[in-house]
């Protein structure tokens, strides 16, 4: 009992700022920017001026950590497989061509700037499956900096920014029918909520086709955090032989303690889902806990963030963002006219 009293000052000042961001985001005529991105903002603000006290210190690590991981869970409530697998049907190739440009291409424009192995995966999943929920999801299973998910967040947020204006711009420029602006839009725009402005932009048509798109390459953080689990795991292994620390300490370093459970949790709500176990009420219910959740963990983590960190990274990660997104933009509309879609 009193370890929780000790979580609810840094949970409640996270809450407040979730609120004020989803409020925020309320008045904007249209949806230029989601309530993560703002609450990201907000904490990084406060923590400008004020750092968090100590008293607030338990309860930002706990949201930031595991009230992350309980958001990702409950995501898998929204999620239909049969959905998935029949829009998956039609876009499936072209998700396959943007994720191997994120996270290939990705993995060379990190080293050649010069940034650290997980900063530039987190922009590379944030890019290539969904922005925000990608990186949120991603950062626990590589143990990733909290200033490498706010800047990861920042450096995909900003190329959207300019997604939702450009793209219903070239997509009218280009003759693109409804199903192939909503496929292109969908796999190569990053934050839902992007997703959603591009898509309707164009036309409602456009705009549901793109969010079902969305929601399928939703699923591929599963195998993601998984692969990214494996690769953390065997990088504290080689970390602990250089180290020459003993066998009994190297043996704890293994997929059982670095596995992200929490995955399954997301795995198994989309599979009773889908088998229409859960009552739409509930569901529905499940996604909007979900989002509040995941907005109080980025308010946490933009409490725990300092600008000047964020400053010493240079503007390196920003254009690693600006580069892949580019090029999955590039990627995904070539693939769409080589495979007949537009």
């Amino acid at each position: 009992m009193k370890n929780f009293k000790k979580l609810i000052p840094g949970f409640m000042i996270s809450l407040i700022i979730a609120i004020i961001a989803k409020w925020l985001e309320s008045l904007l005529p249209i949806h230029l920017i989601g309530a993560s991105v703002i609450a990201l903002f907000i904490g990084m603000l406060l923590n400008h001026f004020r750092k968090p006290s100590e008293t607030m210190m338990p309860g930002l690590k706990f949201t930031s950590k595991k009230i992350l991981r309980l958001a990702i869970i409950l995501l898998g409530a929204s999620l239909s497989i049969g959905t998935i697998l029949e829009v998956g049907r039609i876009s499936l190739i072209v998700m396959l061509f943007t994720l191997l440009t994120c996270f290939g291409g990705g993995y060379f424009i990190g080293k050649s700037l010069g940034l650290n192995w997980k900063l530039s995966n987190l922009i590379s999943a944030g890019t290539g499956i969904c922005g925000g929920s990608a990186i949120a999801a991603i950062a626990p299973a590589i143990d990733a900096e909290d200033n490498d998910i706010a800047y990861a967040m920042s450096a995909t947020f900003l190329f959207d920014m300019a997604m939702i204006v450009l793209f219903p711009i070239m997509g009218h420029a280009m003759g693109l029918s409804d199903m192939a602006y909503g496929l292109w839009a969908g796999t190569a725009v990053n934050d839902t909520s992007s997703v959603v402005a591009a898509g309707y932009a164009f036309s409602e048509a456009a705009g549901d086709f793109a969010t079902m798109v969305k929601l399928t390459r939703t699923l591929s953080i599963i195998p993601t955090v998984i692969i990214f689990a494996l690769i953390e795991v065997n990088r504290k292994k080689k970390a602990a032989f250089a180290s020459g620390n003993t066998i009994n300490e190297k043996a704890r370093i293994n997929i059982y303690t670095l596995f992200p459970w929490f995955i399954l949790g997301f795995l198994a709500l989309a599979i009773v889902n889908s088998l229409g176990l859960i009552p739409a009420f509930f569901s529905i219910t499940a996604k909007e806990l979900s989002k509040l959740l995941m907005i109080c963990a980025l308010a946490a983590i933009g409490l725990n963030t300092s600008f000047q960190d964020m400053k010493k990274a240079g503007i390196a990660p920003m254009l690693h963002g600006f580069l892949i997104s580019a090029l999955v933009v590039i990627v995904a509309i070539v693939v769409e006219y080589c495979i007949g879609i537009v």
